[in-house]
């Protein structure tokens, strides 16, 4: 490589640099500033002019969010919801993963078409749908009600056959010749080998039911069986807005699944990987 041609490498590495530098800060800087507005007094927060450091800090609005709300029972319901869905979604789909990936059975094909097909459906044209047969079951302010209706996501499908469909035929072959069902061989053959694949997904799903907020907003309207993301939205006074306490609450609210992808990064970043493989 001739000097001159290094140089434009060189400039151009520094140009990408800069911009992805200036998207990061574009991106973290709207959780920098609802950070630090939650550590403030409510009237610096309402001045009228952009404060990029408190005059003082405070807790107090963490205090009022963990002592004067039920925020301790939305964590619950959260935690509980997002594992319900995280665990029903994850093992389904590994099930009909399985079964389209290695099994014949009549209507297999158009199965594998009609799932592809549910990408081009946005989940919010169900919406009316899931609500009308939550109420005609009674399963509304439940945690089956929000639940239930969140254990549509074709791309967990689709990541898990794809990983079938790598597996060598010789594992089945030898299976089947030691007389093994299809529950043994999936368990004791498949999964062994695309565990790493099962827990990347389990994790984005939990993240991802953890954040839910349009249909536990609509599925629930008893402030004590809300999840994080809704019980927020109640953290408000009989005088006002207090925008720091709400701020509060959204940190709160937001740090588990924060401290999740911190811990588990590398699992999350090859789930969101396969997934934009499978949708590109």
């Amino acid at each position: 490589m001739t000097p001159a041609k290094a140089k434009r490498y060189n400039v151009a590495g520094a140009v990408i640099t800069i911009f992805t530098v200036i998207c990061a800060v574009l991106w973290a800087f709207p959780l920098y500033w609802g950070i630090i507005n939650s550590l403030k007094p409510e009237d610096e927060v309402i001045r009228p002019y952009i404060e990029l450091w408190p005059d003082t800090f405070t807790l107090d609005h963490y205090i009022f969010a963990l002592t004067r709300t039920q925020i301790g029972t939305w964590y619950i319901n959260s935690i509980a919801t997002a594992l319900g869905v995280t665990v029903l979604t994850v093992s389904t789909s590994m099930l009909c993963g399985y079964a389209i990936s290695q099994l014949s059975f009549p209507l297999r094909r158009p199965l594998w078409w009609l799932i592809l097909a549910s990408f081009m459906v946005p989940t919010q044209v169900l919406i009316i749908n899931h609500f009308v047969l939550m109420a005609d079951m009674g399963l509304l302010n439940s945690w089956a009600g929000i639940i239930l209706p969140q254990l549509i996501h074709p791309v967990v499908i689709i990541v898990y056959k794809q990983f079938f469909d790598q597996v060598p035929k010789e594992f089945r072959e030898a299976a089947v010749m030691d007389n093994a069902g299809e529950f043994r061989i999936l368990f004791k053959v498949y999964l062994p080998i695309n565990w790493g694949v099962t827990t990347a997904l389990s994790i984005v799903t939990f993240i991802w039911a953890w954040n839910a907020f349009l249909w536990p907003f609509l599925a629930v309207t008893k402030t004590e069986m809300m999840t994080i993301t809704v019980g927020i939205t109640q953290v408000w006074d009989a005088f006002g807005v207090y925008y720091a306490r709400q701020l509060s609450a959204a940190v709160l609210a937001g740090l588990p699944v924060a401290l999740a992808y911190l811990v588990f990064q590398r699992r999350v970043t090859q789930a969101i990987t396969l997934s934009a493989g499978i949708k590109g």
